[in-house]
């Protein structure tokens, strides 16, 4: 099964990623189910798909569902392409193409999912740990920051959010080392935060603001550092 299903992912990413150019994008957009970049998109799948199954035609009913199906989501998507949030659509695009695939893959190599293993103890502590991450630390960062308020904050310069994002970033990386035993790369992502802030604190010469990045910064990473060791503390003594 994970022979077959890889070999159709990878077709599938040559197909929609590789080898499809911005100038054959555009012109599905514009000119939909006449475009002839869309019958060549299909075909550059089909090619894919029968070079990475070796030539086995055995494959065929699958090789047909697959080409078949993509074509009309391709064109369901170009034609609610003004309709539609670009973003979501692109994202349902890749999840029915995905579908198909999987449905292609449990046709040929029946498989089965089980759902029990999402609510084991292990998965259960690793959502929790995420959502400590992204959601309940923005929270605590915002209630602790909030007593200080720097003109920076009101930028028109900065990026929407662009605060928020960053942090939750660098929380998810620290994470993830802590996770994999990494702790010299959290010590190069700091350095490398401190290198693109350096900039901003020569210009400003406001030692208000370069306090004020310290605070966040170091209570970002205190706080994913927390919760790391928490996470892999939990796994330890609950999962093993």
């Amino acid at each position: 099964m994970t022979t077959l299903l890889l070999q159709f992912l990878i077709a599938h990413a040559i197909g929609d990623f590789v080898i499809q150019p911005s100038k054959w994008v555009v012109d599905k957009k514009e000119k939909k189910h006449k475009s002839k970049y869309l019958y060549l998109h299909v075909l550059v799948h089909a090619i894919a798909l029968i070079v990475l199954l070796r030539f086995d035609f055995s494959y065929w009913l699958g090789l047909l569902l697959i080409v078949a199906s993509h074509y009309v989501i391709d064109l369901i998507k170009v034609s609610l392409e003004k309709k539609t949030n670009s973003k979501w659509l692109f994202l349902l695009d890749q999840v029915a193409h995905l579908a198909v695939i999987l449905g292609v893959v449990q046709l040929y190599e029946p498989f089965q999912i089980d759902f029990g293993q999402f609510y084991s103890i292990h998965v259960l502590l690793f959502i929790l740990a995420l959502i400590c991450i992204v959601s309940i630390s923005s929270v605590l960062m915002k209630l602790i920051m909030s007593k200080w308020e720097l003109d920076e904050d009101d930028s028109e310069d900065s990026l929407e959010k662009a605060g928020k994002y960053i942090g939750i970033l660098e929380r998810l990386f620290v994470f993830g080392f802590i996770i994999l035993n990494q702790w010299e790369a959290i010590g190069l992502l700091i350095a490398a935060k401190s290198v693109f802030r350096f900039g901003d604190l020569s210009k400003a010469k406001d030692r208000k603001l370069t306090e004020y990045i310290l605070i966040g910064t170091l209570l970002s990473f205190g706080l994913a550092i927390g919760i790391g060791l928490l996470y892999k503390y939990a796994v330890v003594s609950w999962v093993n």
